[in-house]
């Protein structure tokens, strides 16, 4: 997750994967990163946070929501 002090969707997706027991690392702009990287690492992406899994960019905390229950994604790469 790549994210930012302050921000409601950065909690969600943090609490959403917490409870779902899926581990992930939480990167913070100004402590982890700075503007210029994620701007280059998610040119397109006009909002916080920005999450990875396995590699894959998947957008912000809905579209993360989304890909959990389309691909019941468990933490592993494997379906529940």
């Amino acid at each position: 997750i790549w994210g930012k002090a302050a921000c409601p969707s950065c909690e969600k997706a943090k609490r959403t994967l917490d409870a779902r027991n899926i581990k992930y690392e939480y990167r913070q702009l100004g402590v982890d990163f700075e503007r210029e990287e994620v701007l280059n690492e998610f040119p397109e992406a006009r909002t916080f946070p920005q999450i990875v899994i396995n590699g894959e960019k998947v957008g912000g905390y809905e579209q993360m929501v989304t890909y959990l229950e389309d691909t019941n994604y468990n933490g592993t790469g494997y379906s529940l």
